[in-house]
């Protein structure tokens, strides 16, 4: 379409909306190897601090999500937080008794450091220059945002998914740093089969021409390298999902007013086309790229004798759920995380057809998950 903007990424000049920024001039090394001279952490926060910081909880988005976690679409925001019902006064997350933070994860692209941001010292944006970064990267950078806020120790880390893979490496790096880890949906190093989506939605988006290598931040609307965003997403929504909840929302129904054999499409399909647009208009396609690859790279055990041994330092109370029906993270990862961690008590099955996402769709059990383990 036309109108699809080149990127979906939050740029310097657009609105803040809920956003507050940190920029660290110290840099950050990263554990490839390389540095990033500059780089700026974007957060938003709920309630208080106590004075003592005893009342700090760490909120870790997933993939595409971002700091936006509570609150209203409005400038800025294009949607209500991801996490909305979950973190409020009264909520799971209750803000009338903790201090919330929400950052933004390293490579992103709204508003922390990511391919989309302005190198230092000039108008240009990273594209295919920014480098590779890890899942350790990310916490690394949120630990210097901890820093910066004056708290040296979480009472909670909360995440699912990649968000999930970040409260691990909190729990294995920086013990001292957590009292309770709430592990949802995630397993302790990725599989072959993640990494096998992930590649191939990768490989979607390098193959669109107009991703022109990674440099398409001066591409008109319409000539961004939408077509291949859309469909690795595709392809990844169809993995967040369950077979049965796709068959009982679409079945074989065709999308109203399109005929079967006019070239209309399958009402899935249609579902599929959403989502795609929906994500090409808040999302970067390079950021897609440098997460996914992260994601890919996940290991608590890498360079640590093995996840058992990675693991087995943690000193976090340790809280694990999964979905019933979660195909991409099963539930034997989970299992196995809840063996391997001897802080952990046993694993919480939500009992759900939406597959992974259910993690992000089953606001009320979700939330009295999270209140048990804080509580």
């Amino acid at each position: 379409m036309s109108d699809l903007p080149a990127t979906g990424a939050w740029r310097e000049g657009d609105a803040p909306g809920a956003r507050r920024f940190v920029t660290f001039d110290d840099g950050l090394a990263l554990e490839t190897g390389g540095r990033l001279d500059t780089v700026t952490a974007a957060f938003e926060t709920w309630g208080t601090l106590a004075p003592d910081q005893s009342n700090a909880v760490l909120v870790l988005h997933a993939l595409t999500g971002d700091s936006h976690a509570a609150g209203t679409a409005g400038p800025g925001h294009g949607d209500v937080g991801w996490w909305d019902g979950t973190i409020g006064p009264g909520a799971a997350i209750d803000t009338d008794r903790y201090f919330v933070v929400c950052p933004n994860v390293l490579g992103g692209c709204q508003g922390t450091t990511g391919p989309a941001s302005n190198r230092p010292g000039t108008d240009l944006p990273y594209g295919s220059s920014f480098p590779r970064t890890t899942i350790r990267d990310q916490v690394a950078l949120e630990v210097v945002l901890a820093d910066a806020l004056g708290i040296e120790r979480w009472n909670a880390v909360v995440g699912g998914s990649m968000g999930g893979m970040r409260v691990l490496e909190w729990a294995v790096t920086y013990p001292s740093r957590v009292s309770r880890a709430i592990v949802i949906s995630v397993g302790a190093q990725a599989t072959a089969e993640q990494i096998a989506l992930s590649s191939l939605q990768m490989r979607v988006i390098r193959a669109d021409p107009k991703w022109r290598g990674g440099d398409y931040y001066d591409a008109e609307p319409g000539d961004g390298p939408h077509v291949g965003l859309s469909i690795a997403r595709g392809i990844g929504q169809v993995s967040y999902r369950s077979e049965l909840e796709l068959a009982a929302r679409f079945g074989r129904n065709h999308q109203e007013g399109e005929e079967p054999f006019g070239g209309g499409r399958y009402a899935v399909e249609s579902y599929l086309d959403y989502h795609g647009e929906k994500l090409v208009r808040r999302f970067d396609a390079n950021s897609y790229l440098v997460l996914s690859e992260a994601m890919n790279h996940h290991d608590v055990g890498r360079g640590r004798g093995g996840i058992a041994s990675a693991l087995a330092q943690v000193t976090a109370k340790v809280r694990i759920a999964g979905m019933s029906s979660d195909s991409l993270y099963p539930l034997r990862l989970q299992q196995e995380l809840g063996e391997l961690i001897p802080t952990a008590t046993a694993v919480d099955v939500v009992d759900t057809i939406a597959g992974h996402d259910g993690f992000l769709v089953e606001a009320q059990a979700i939330g009295e998950f999270i209140r048990r383990a804080l509580d």
